[in-house]
């Protein structure tokens, strides 16, 4: 059994479409994917009667924005299987409005600086909910001003560390918030790539709201990472999930779907999780 428990699409910052997701999916053997695109589940009906027609699963899911004032640090939010994706929408066009206005502000930096135009960077975004800083290096690629999305100068425009960065911050809600929306919706909250977003000290606090998992494979994640999350996800009793973080051409990394491998046991603790979960709600209510 093998699964990609985290894949973007044209819906947000990915560059392929979900049909070309599910097919490549198809074509690589791999039977179980989630589509988590960026606050958008815009593709969650579409995954699902696609992946039905190529024999493939098509979770549905996203990836919630979230920040964590106190460290400064953008923490994502991982949703599978909720049963009301409606009571998300909110949050979702909340996230979108607010990454949109940070967006404009980095176009028309990214703008004075080099010789594009924003609307260059809106036809490489077209498709997507949003603009997102891989439709502004896609931009300048398209002027060939650079051949790299992840170049030098994406780390000028785009790495905090960069004294020259145009990076504008979107106003995002806290994390508990978002898994407490999560866990009202019915879905399964899961920590996305905590190692590579510096976020583990937010996991007992985030479990009080209703976190259910840490993802512990991820490309960004080491050898070490792994190790580490592990043993925290079993201490904490949370399920152990994974994925490539797929994002099409526009990945940092060459990796492609179902390029991470989730050890059998934990995918298959999560794929049964909400069947579990439903029968001990069940008991508990008869007892």
């Amino acid at each position: 059994m093998t699964a990609d428990l985290h894949c973007h699409t044209k819906l947000s910052d990915g560059s392929i479409g979900i049909d070309d997701l599910v097919i490549l999916a198809k074509k690589k053997g791999i039977e179980h994917i989630a589509i988590t695109d960026h606050d958008c589940l815009a593709g969650t009906v579409r995954g699902k009667i696609i992946g039905e027609r190529h024999g493939v699963n098509v979770i549905p899911g996203v990836e919630l924005s979230a920040y964590d004032k106190e460290t400064q640090t953008e923490v994502h939010i991982l949703c599978y299987y909720p049963d009301s994706p409606d009571r998300l929408e909110g949050l979702c066009r909340r996230n979108s409005l607010s990454r949109k206005k940070a967006s404009q502000y980095m176009i028309l930096k990214a703008a004075q600086r080099y010789p594009i135009t924003g609307d260059l960077v809106l036809k490489c975004a077209q498709g997507s909910t949003n603009v997102f800083k891989q439709h502004i290096m896609h931009a300048l690629m398209q002027c060939n001003i650079t051949t790299q999305a992840y170049g030098e100068i994406y780390k000028e425009l785009f790495s905090p560390e960069s004294d020259t960065n145009i990076i504008v911050r979107p106003e995002f809600p806290d994390p508990r918030e978002v898994v407490e929306q999560v866990r009202a919706a019915g879905g399964i909250a899961v920590l996305s790539h905590p190692a590579h977003s510096n976020c583990t000290h937010l996991v007992d606090d985030l479990i009080e709201k209703g976190l259910n998992g840490l993802e512990v494979w991820h490309p960004c994640h080491s050898a070490e990472d792994v190790a580490a999350l592990s043993k925290l996800a079993k201490e904490k009793g949370l399920l152990l999930t994974g994925g490539s973080d797929f994002h099409g051409m526009y990945s940092p990394e060459a990796i492609g779907v179902g390029g991470i491998e989730i050890p059998q046991q934990h995918l298959t603790a999560f794929l049964g999780y909400k069947a579990k979960m439903k029968r001990l709600q069940k008991k508990a209510e008869k007892a």
